[in-house]
Order: C-alpha cells, then structure tokens, then sequence
C-alpha cells in the first residue's frame, strides 16, 4: 500500500501485539481488540456450505472447528514459512486484523507490530512485506520492548514477557536493545499446556483430557512455589463428570519453564555496569499472559536471592501493556526516526 500523493491525509496509529495464541490491537481512536491468532477452512464441501466463505477469521473459526481446518499462522512467536500457504494464512489474520479497526479510505495507517525479542530478520521481513499490503508505514519490535517502552521502564529493567508460543527477555539500558540485550525462550505457555496434558493423562488415564481441558485446567490453577490451596477441577470420564486433584500437575508443569527464565535472568543481569545491577534486581517486570501464573513474582525473588534483594512486577494488564506500548510508540515517536528502533516497511 503506497502513501500516494494530494491531499493531507488522517493519521491512523496502530498497536499490534502479534500473538501465537491471541493477537491484542489499540488504536488512536480507541479500538481495542483481542482475537485468537487463527484462520478457518472449510475441510471439504460440507464446511464450506456452512460457513459460507472461503475463511474465518479469530474467535469464530475456533468456534466452527467441529468443521473447519484451523492453521495458526505463527508458530512459537513467529511466522511459519514452510509453504506459500503458510503465508497466506499469515496474510489473512493480519488483513482482518487491519479491517477490524475500521480504517477510513483517506487515512495514512501507521502500525508498530511487536514480535518475538530474537525473530531472525528473515522472519521480520516477510511480516514487514505482508503489512505494508494493507498499512502505509510499519515497525517490527520486540514484544518485551513494546512492553517497558508502555511502562516507561527503559532503564535499568528487565522485562520478562511470557506468551503461548514464547516467554521473551529483554534488558532495557537507557537505549535501543542490542541482539545481546534479549533472549527468546520456546518454552512457554504451550510447552506449560503440554507438560499438564501428559501429567494429566498419566495420573488419571480414565479422563477424557486433550489440548483445550488441559489449558482451561492451567489458565484455572496455574501456580508456582507454595502451594497456595488443593485445585481440583472437573472433568469428564466415559461421558460422566468427575472431580480430581490437579494440584501436583499443575505445579509441576507451571514450573516447567521457570528455570529457563531464571537463567536468562542470570545471564542479562552481569550485562549492566556493576553499579546498577542492584537496581536492576528491583526492577524485574514480568508481563504477557504468564504473569497470571500465581506465585511467579515470589518465585522469581526467591531463586535469585544469591544475587541480592530482587523486587518482582507483574504487570497490571497482561492482555494489552504490549499493544498500548506499541500504540504509545507509534504515537510519540516520528516515523522518521522509527527505522532507529527495527525493521521499518514504508514511511
């Protein structure tokens, strides 16, 4: 989409936090979306003469899945690239995402997209080509910087953003992070429903349990360190309901990718001048869906106590602190000086 020439046109900013599971979208005129990050097929003849078009976007499609092909466009944070389908899958939820903010056809669309903290710039590319298809100017930045930049946090920080796909860090020094400044983990809120699923199947082999039992079981109980009190849950056995204690398996997949995340931790703090570590230690922000992990502030605090005293926030909007720091961004900052900050398309 080019910028074209005449008259002046209306400024329509966009903050885009591009999600594995959801995708989060703010807008200068207060449009606030959340939707899964998910694209609906008809699987044959059938689908589609009940769906009535060739595809569904979000919350819909996986409403329709008894009878659609669901293709999530983003694996583990980023694109998928395995086909030229994979693509137009990408296209399509970014395409809808664009039209569900309403955009006038004389308004210049400005959008900062946030992605992974280590994507390879390949990844960054081919997403910077798809949305200048339907924006005029778009930035690529990292969701953890998105994140503190929306805090203000852009000093002696680190911000920890656990997502489905991927639990991103990033240590903010007073300027543009370097590749050196962030660290991208695989292991996240999916790994988390996985290791619960297998947990599950194995200690109650008689429950009906799969990918969305298990998730609910997490987003219901998750909890790391104490145990804060029994979570027992309901599920179904032979088509009858059944309650069991789910509080083991809940700690133990929950906690499953903590030590990945304290190492990370451990390897960014040495990266500050010596004199502001201690200040860095208060100054961890954990952000993404899971800083809704009970416990994980306390945790956190605890298996970094040989470094000193550390002081743990979770932020107080999981679900839109990374798109309203994009929105705040493409607000505050020309586009002129976007290029500064990552992969710019446009401008």
């Amino acid at each position: 989409m080019s910028n074209g020439e005449g008259g002046k046109k209306n400024k329509l900013f966009l903050g885009i936090d591009l999600g594995t599971s959801h995708t989060a979208v703010l807008s200068n005129r207060g449009k606030k979306l959340l939707l899964k990050s998910v694209v609906g097929y008809p699987r044959d003849v059938i689908g589609l003469k009940l769906l009535g078009r060739p595809y569904v976007v979000g919350d819909e499609a996986y409403e329709m899945r008894s009878y659609l092909e669901l293709r999530y466009p983003l694996q583990d944070g980023v694109l998928s690239e395995l086909s030229d389908r994979d693509l137009q899958v990408a296209r399509h939820l970014l395409t809808h995402v664009i039209g569900l903010t309403e955009p006038g056809e004389d308004d210049e669309i400005l959008a900062v997209i946030g992605v992974p903290a280590r994507a390879s710039g390949g990844n960054k590319a081919l997403l910077l080509k798809m949305a200048h298809e339907v924006v005029n100017t778009a930035l690529v930045v990292s969701e953890p910087f998105m994140v503190a930049y929306g805090l203000d946090k852009l000093v002696n920080t680190i911000v920890v953003d656990i997502g489905a796909g991927t639990a991103d860090l990033c240590a903010l020094k007073g300027s543009v992070p370097a590749p050196e400044d962030q660290v991208t983990l695989t292991k996240a809120g999916n790994y988390i429903d996985e290791r619960l699923q297998n947990a599950l199947i194995e200690q109650y082999p008689e429950l009906q349990i799969n990918a969305n039992v298990a998730r609910s079981v997490k987003e219901a109980f998750s909890f790391v360190g104490p145990t804060p009190s029994p979570a027992i849950a309901e599920f179904r056995a032979g088509g009858k309901p059944v309650q069991c204690d789910v509080t083991e398996c809940v700690r133990v997949a929950s906690e499953s990718i903590m030590q990945d995340i304290i190492e990370s931790i451990e390897q960014l703090l040495p990266t500050f001048q010596p004199e502001y570590q201690s200040t860095v230690l208060k100054n961890i922000v954990v952000a993404g869906g899971g800083s809704r992990i009970r416990g994980i502030g306390a945790y956190i605090e605890d298996k970094l106590r040989a470094y000193g005293e550390a002081k743990v926030t979770c932020v107080g909007d999981p679900t839109f602190d990374g798109s309203r720091g994009a929105l705040r961004l493409a607000e505050e900052l020309p586009p002129q000086y976007w290029s500064q900050l990552g992969d710019v398309a446009g401008g």
